[in-house]
Formats: structure tokens, sequence, C-alpha cells
């Protein structure tokens, strides 16, 4: 194969399909820095769901849609689409690891005090069946299995419109003190 071949050609330029666009805006993600070290956690994600903070731009980025917040626990929801698509026509594993790892990370969040943050160690994800448009909404819910001081347990459930299981996965998370501002 020559260079010309194996270059990256959007979509735009191929005639055989038809163009798609998608626009989108955020707001500044400084807003959620800012209130992590004065609110705890379960505060900061439940102000997030309320729609009284507006949510951080990856969720912008990848259309994620409602979040349910208990202590504890993390619900996100996502409407799968084309632009979620991966040259196999279904929803790209990636995405699909971004759901399970903001719910099973954000599950541990809403454990957390205020001046201590978390980040994640490692993430282990089972793909179990493949997500298209098809699929219907997908609801990936998080829960805590095991908190200790400096390390927490989570798994996340990812689930399509019809409530069969389409992925899961296992994510550690180190636990740390905000340095005093």
């Amino acid at each position: 194969m020559t260079d010309a071949a194996n270059r990256w050609q959007p979509a735009s330029m191929t005639q055989t399909q038809s163009e798609r666009s998608r626009t989108y805006s955020w707001t500044d993600p400084a807003e959620h820095a800012g209130r992590l070290g004065r609110v705890g956690g379960l505060e900061l994600l439940r102000a997030m769901a309320s729609g009284a903070l507006p949510p951080p731009p990856v969720m912008h980025l990848i259309d994620m849609g409602a979040m349910e917040v208990e202590e504890g626990s993390v619900t996100v929801h996502l409407d799968p689409r084309e632009f979620h698509y991966n040259p196999l026509g279904t929803v790209h594993g990636g995405v699909l690891s971004t759901l399970l790892d903001t719910a099973a990370a954000c599950s541990v969040h809403s454990t957390l005090p205020a001046g201590v943050a978390y980040t994640t160690l490692d993430l282990n994800v089972k793909f179990l069946r493949p997500v298209t448009v098809a699929s219907g909404r997908l609801c990936c819910r998080g829960d805590v299995l095991q908190r200790g001081r400096r390390t927490a347990l989570a798994e996340a459930r990812l689930t399509d419109g019809s409530g069969r299981l389409v992925a899961h996965a296992t994510s550690s998370c180190l636990i740390f003190d905000l340095p005093a501002v």
C-alpha cells in the first residue's frame, strides 16, 4: 500500500457516505475543581445530577445523559448514537469503558468528604454483547464494594434498554487528601 492509501480520510471526503455533524458546548471545568476541596463528593455529585452544577466536559463529549446519585452508588445513562460507533458498526469499547469508569469511580467519590479526592488505579472491563443504536438507552450503575482509608474497590454494570447485561467492570481507586489551599 502507498502512504496515500494508509492516510485517514474522514467520511466527508468519501462520496459514498452522507456527511453528518455534531456540535456541543461545555462549561469551564475549573468550576468542578474549585468545589472539590470545599464540598463532599455526595454533595458535588448531587449538584451535578440536579443541574445546579454543570456536568464535566467529558459528559458532553460522549453525550452522557441523566445521573442518579446516592451514597456509594452512581448511575449514568447514555443513548447510543452513530457518533459512538467504531469501524465495525457498534459502539466503541472506549465509550462503554468511559461509562463504566464514570459510574464506578463516581460511586467511590460519593463516599468521600470535602478535601479528599480519588483517582482510578485500574479498570478491568468485560464486554459481553455488542451495543448499537438499536440497543436502546444504556444504564450503567456503579457501586462501592469496599472502601478503606487509601483504596476503594467498585464495580459497574452496564445494561441495555431491555435490561440485558452488556458489560461489567471492576475498578480500584486511590484515595488521597487534597493539598491545603
